[in-house]
C-alpha cells in the first residue's frame, strides 16, 4: 500500500483523514468532485528542503515553481515560509504580486515571450530569464520605448542533457524547445554586455519528476562548465545560478521518495567546489521545486456513481474526471486510488476508475485492487497538487471543482465550485444571432 504517512494521511473508524479532517464528512459538506489541500504537508516540503540544501551553503534561494499550482492560499503559505518564485507567465506574475510577494522575489522565466510579455514584466520589476539568443535585442528596444529598467538579466542555458518522468516533460536536450545552447551562450551574455547590461544570473532546468540523483549531478556538472567559460571570456560574475526543478515524488507504491539527505550534499558540493575551480565567487544557488513541494498535499474527493461490467473490466464510474485531473490521460501517469469509507477493508475486485467525461480517455486509474465498490462511496485520489487544478478545463461545459485547505481539524474554502452560470461569462453573441 502506498505510505499514507509520508502524505500527511491517517485511517481512524475506517474513514481516511486528512489535516484531521475526515474526506467522507468533507465530501458530505462540500460536495463532489473537491480538491482538499492540506497546509501542514506545504510547509513540512519547503521546510526540509530549506533545511538540507543550508546545511551544505548559506545562500540558498528556493523558487516554487507556480505553474504546478497556483492556489493564492498556497503562495500565501510559501510567502510566509520564505519562498522565491518561479513565473512562467504573466498571469503567474500577476497572482504572485496580488498575493503579496514583491518583485525581487519573482524570476520569470518565460517560453516564446511576446513583447507585451516584457513590457509587463520590466513594468513589474522583475527578474527576466531569456530563452534564446534572438530575444535579447527585442527586450531592449522595448526598455528603450519604455523606459523601463531591467536590473537582473539572466539567460537559460540548455544544457544538452535532460531527464524526466516523460518525454513531454525532458526540457533540455539537443533538440529541445527551451533554453541556449552552449554554442551560442557566450554570444548572448557578450550581446548583453554590449547593450549596457550590468547585472546578471544563469538558469537551466533539465526536466519534471525525477527521482535520481544522478541526472542532476551530471547537468550540474556541465552548467557549472559553461558558467565558468562565460566568467573566463567576459568576466561576468553570477549574482545567482538556478539549477532548476524536476525533484518527483513517489506516485506509486514500490518507489521510494526522493533523497533529499543525499541530494543536497552531492549537489551543492559540487557546486562548491565548482565555484572554486573556475572563481566564480559566491553567488545564490537557487532551485525550483514545484510537484516536490504541492503534489502530495492534495487529493481528490469524488463520488461512485455508477458500477458497469463490460467482457473484461469491472468499470467504477465517478464523478471527477481528467477536466480535473488529466495527468493520466496525457503521460499514462498513476495516482493511488483509495476507498475513503472503507479504509480497514480488504481488496476484493479489481477496478478501473472512469470520469464522466466523454471520451474513451477518460479513466483516472486502471486495474486497481480495491475494496467491493459500492455506488455511494467516496474514492480518493492521491497526490494531486501539482498539476492537477492548473491543468483543469471546463471540457464538456463541467465546472471547476472547489479547493479546501485543511488544517489542525478545520476546513476552508479556498477556492469556490465555480457557478454554470461563469460557462457564459465573457461571451457575446453578435445581434444578427
Amino acid at each position: 500500500m502506498i505510505n499514507l504517512n509520508q502524505r500527511n494521511l491517517e485511517i481512524k473508524n475506517n474513514h481516511l483523514w486528512v489535516g484531521g479532517c475526515d474526506t467522507v464528512e468533507l465530501a458530505k459538506k462540500y460536495g463532489t468532485p473537491i480538491y482538499v489541500i492540506n497546509e501542514q504537508t506545504i510547509r513540512q516540503r519547503f521546510n526540509k528542503l530549506k533545511e538540507v540544501l543550508e546545511k551544505s551553503y548559506q545562500k540558498v534561494r528556493i523558487h516554487y515553481a507556480v505553474k504546478a499550482n497556483t492556489n493564492a492560499s498556497i503562495l500565501k503559505v510559501l510567502l510566509k515560509e520564505g519562498a522565491y518564485l518561479d513565473c512562467v507567465s504573466m498571469g503567474e506574475i500577476y497572482t504572485a504580486l496580488q498575493v503579496g510577494f514583491p518583485s525581487t522575489r519573482i524570476i520569470y522565466t518565460g517560453n516564446n515571450y511576446t513583447n507585451e510579455d516584457f513590457e509587463y514584466a520590466l513594468a513589474k520589476g522583475v527578474t527576466i530569464n531569456l530563452d534564446a539568443l534572438s530575444q535579447i535585442n527585442r527586450l531592449n528596444k522595448i526598455m528603450k520605448k519604455t523606459q523601463l529598467k531591467c536590473e537582473i538579466l539572466s539567460f537559460r542555458v540548455n544544457p544538452e542533457f535532460g531527464s524526466g518522468h516523460h518525454d513531454h516533460c525532458i526540457t533540455a536536450g539537443p533538440d529541445i524547445k527551451f533554453g541556449i545552447l552552449e554554442s551560442s551562450i557566450i554570444q548572448a551574455y557578450k550581446e548583453a554586455l554590449k547593450l549596457g547590461f550590468t547585472r546578471f544570473g544563469i538558469h537551466m532546468h533539465i526536466g519534471s519528476g525525477i527521482l535520481e540523483i544522478e541526472p542532476f549531478k551530471i547537468a550540474a556538472e556541465k552548467f557549472l562548465k559553461i558558467a565558468g567559460k562565460i566568467h573566463a571570456e567576459l568576466g561576468i560574475n553570477f549574482e545567482f545560478m538556478d539549477f532548476g526543478g524536476g525533484i518527483g515524488i513517489p506516485y506509486r507504491p514500490d518507489q521510494a521518495p526522493f533523497d533529499l539527505d543525499n541530494y543536497a550534499p552531492t549537489i551543492l558540493g559540487l557546486f562548491k567546489a565548482k565555484l572554486k575551480e573556475y572563481n566564480l565567487g559566491e553567488p545564490f544557488f537557487c532551485t525550483e521545486p514545484g510537484r516536490f513541494l504541492v503534489a502530495e498535499s492534495t487529493i481528490i474527493l469524488s463520488e461512485v456513481n455508477t458500477l458497469k461490467q463490460t467482457v473484461s473490466k469491472n468499470y467504477v464510474g465517478i464523478d471527477a474526471g481528467f477536466n480535473n485531473l488529466i495527468r493520466p490521460m496525457i503521460y499514462g501517469s498513476y495516482h493511488e486510488v483509495l476507498v475513503a469509507n472503507k479504509m480497514a477493508q480488504t481488496p476484493e475486485q479489481v477496478y478501473d476508475i472512469a470520469g464522466p467525461i466523454c471520451e474513451t480517455g477518460d479513466v483516472l486509474a486502471r486495474d486497481r485492487q480495491l475494496p467491493l465498490i459500492a455506488e455511494g462511496d467516496i474514492l480518493a485520489i492521491l497526490d494531486a497538487g501539482a498539476y492537477g487544478f492548473t491543468m483543469a478545463s471546463n471540457y464538456n461545459a463541467r465546472p471547476y471543482a472547489a479547493e479546501i485547505l485543511v488544517r489542525a481539524g478545520k476546513s476552508y474554502v479556498v477556492r469556490q465550485r465555480q457557478p454554470l452560470e461563469d460557462l457564459l461569462r465573457n461571451q457575446e453573441i453578435p445581434e444578427f444571432l
